[in-house]
């Protein structure tokens, strides 16, 4: 597999783990748990935030924030649409992204002044596994309310997205026996 078709595989994972947190985030009684669910979407929009930062520096464009979070809340509805966009965003760039273009360096500046430098396959990565942290530490606080946080897997999303998988397991395990 190639690191592209895994970075492809990886970002419809994260849309797919995006999307069910949310829905999860929008069933949370906001009068019980105002505190956790305000936490959450701070979580959320750091994470959205830092998505569209890497985004201008992968299109070499400006993203004008001055912080990896802004002082203002987005309401739930408003942040999962722009989210979506977001996601959507990385899966159209992955599509006319080509193998060579991985391995090139892109400078960038954070947004406290540091001057930094990655390459699009490393930036790209971080996007994916920051997102991953971030969603783990919200399932953590709905865990905490008692309320089963989605089941937020690679494996999973394979599974759910490719039910074929399944069966291949299947056969492979008959063939080791």
């Amino acid at each position: 597999m190639s690191a592209l078709t895994l970075l492809r595989s990886l970002f419809a994972y994260q849309a797919w783990a995006n999307d069910e947190l949310l829905e999860k985030l929008e069933s949370l009684d906001q009068h019980v748990h105002n505190e956790e669910r305000h936490a959450a979407i701070r979580l959320i929009h750091h994470n959205h935030v830092v998505a569209r930062i890497f985004s201008a520096h992968l299109g070499g464009a400006s993203h004008g924030y001055s912080a990896d979070n802004t002082a203002d809340t987005p309401a739930l509805a408003e942040l999962r649409a722009a989210v979506a966009t977001s996601d959507r965003w990385y899966l159209d760039y992955l599509e006319i992204l080509s193998p060579p273009h991985l391995s090139e360096p892109v400078a960038f500046t954070f947004t406290d002044g540091d001057k930094g430098c990655m390459t699009r396959q490393e930036m790209l990565t971080h996007v994916v596994l920051h997102g991953g942290y971030h969603r783990g530490e919200i399932g953590r606080i709905l865990a905490q309310l008692s309320i089963t946080p989605q089941w937020d897997t690679f494996a999973v999303h394979l599974h759910q997205a490719e039910p074929t998988r399944a069966t291949f397991i299947h056969m492979d395990a008959q063939r080791t026996l």
